[in-house]
């Protein structure tokens, strides 16, 4: 959710225009995720994502399949 935010801001902050300037955008956005993820993960000392809480299948697909 982090990286969404993060990429949101930087793509309207720099009023990225086209292809080239988004992905920049979202790789700035995907890094500061990153880092945050590994920041997280010294500081507890625990995985962020593990066997335990890995969907298989996507949260959508899981919602359309229970209706």
């Amino acid at each position: 959710m982090l990286g969404e935010a993060a990429t949101t801001e930087i793509t309207k902050t720099q009023d990225a225009q086209g292809f080239d300037e988004n992905r920049t955008a979202a790789r700035k956005g995907g890094r500061i995720a990153g880092d945050a993820r590994e920041k997280l993960e010294k500081e507890t000392k625990k995985m962020v994502v593990s066997k335990d809480n890995y969907l298989s299948a996507p949260e959508k697909r899981k919602r359309l399949e229970k209706k």
